[in-house]
């Protein structure tokens, strides 16, 4: 059983032919027609509605005929050879246009064009104006340029498929490099150290941050395919390779390390993530690290303030109102003795102490409404 909706999409593979290949259908037809001596010859495509003359002899400019007016579209119904020995006797045929009107054919012979995989795509068919008879000779040679066209035919979409196949490949291959240009660019400018490591540890890509911090910290060459064990300090290396593995199970760790190194030492906020390919496998393990040293420090920095206003605020909490308090102490004291007596300086002293002591509490609430903020903050 023909499945025509396969049939034509196998047709419309063969509809755009190169030049060269034109040339040698139509060596092809025209050497059938001399075999077998008829005036009209035509290698075609038969899609749904039309008959595609690809070559031709005898038809002068016409390049296409309807499908429902021709002769081949029972020719690709067949396996083998089909023949109408006279159109003019065969009520199938007996009333199409080129039978009943010019050029009057009689003699109808065509083979179908079948591909590899079972699809007739069209004919090599032969036309007379009177009833012939074909040879066994002749016959044989139209099965065989038959296939010979066929073969040519598919050849010519080969070519053209491994052509386009190798545009695309050309040109996707190109999208790559631009893109992993783009990304090389983005990857490198990042002040950041960016590592990836496969599954046994081996190193699969890095920045050029991760190289030179790597050269600079350990006097070592960072290479793709080194083992990251060997590029670390060995003081980190057992918690590094912990988790890298927690990593590969499917955790982000986020860790912030002291690192000491021959010249210095810093702090870093390194992140171990899992990467991801086909299927959701993990195919390694991001490594990036972020010099935390300033924000470390100005973070120390706040702590000591913070402590120096709290030594501060003890200070005048205690320290400055100690005199204050023996002050007003004393007078208590001297308006309690029975010798007593009063006297305007007494008065002005108490009015000054305590003015005194309320400035006092003013600056010790401010400070520690102060420091309260700064804490906060």
């Amino acid at each position: 059983m023909i499945d025509e909706f396969e049939r034509l999409n196998a047709v419309n593979r063969f509809k755009k032919l190169d030049a060269g290949i034109k040339k040698d259908l139509n060596e092809l037809v025209n050497l059938i027609a001399q075999i077998c001596n008829v005036p009209v010859a035509l290698i075609s495509l038969i899609d749904d509605k039309m008959q595609w003359f690809k070559a031709s002899v005898g038809t002068g400019d016409i390049n296409c005929n309807e499908r429902d007016l021709s002769f081949c579209q029972d020719t690709i119904l067949q396996q083998d050879i089909f023949i109408v020995a006279d159109a003019t006797k065969d009520e199938r045929f007996a009333n199409l246009p080129i039978v009943v009107g010019p050029p009057h054919i009689k003699f109808y012979a065509g083979a179908p064009l079948i591909t590899y995989d079972g699809h007739a795509v069209g004919t090599m068919c032969l036309l007379h104006v009177d009833t012939i008879e074909l040879s066994d000779l002749q016959i044989n040679s139209l099965k065989v340029l038959s296939k010979q066209v066929l073969n040519l035919i598919e050849l010519n979409w080969s070519m053209q498929s491994l052509m386009e196949q190798n545009l695309n490949t050309q040109y996707q291959k190109k999208v790559i490099e631009n893109s992993e240009i783009k990304l090389k660019a983005v990857f490198d400018s990042s002040r950041d150290i960016h590592l990836l490591v496969g599954r046994h540890m081996e190193i699969l890509a890095y920045n050029k941050a991760a190289y030179n911090y790597i050269k600079a910290s350990y006097n070592k060459e960072l290479k793709v395919g080194a083992h990251f064990l060997a590029i670390i300090n060995e003081s980190l290396a057992h918690a590094f390779l912990e988790h890298v593995q927690s990593a590969f199970t499917g955790d982000a760790i986020s860790v912030e390390e002291l690192i000491n190194t021959n010249n210095t030492s810093s702090w870093f906020n390194i992140t171990f993530e899992p990467v991801e390919g086909v299927d959701n496998y993990i195919i390694g393990v991001a490594i990036n690290a972020t010099d935390i040293t300033a924000s470390k420090l100005d973070a120390e920095q706040i702590n000591q303030q913070n402590a120096a206003l709290q030594r501060i605020a003890t200070i005048q909490s205690h320290e400055l109102r100690r005199p204050v308090a023996s002050l007003m102490g004393l007078m208590d004291i001297l308006k309690m003795d029975d010798n007593y007596v009063f006297n305007n300086y007494y008065t002005m002293l108490e009015i000054t102490i305590n003015e005194l002591d309320t400035k006092i509490r003013g600056i010790i609430n401010e400070s520690e409404q102060t420091l309260n903020r700064t804490i906060i903050n």
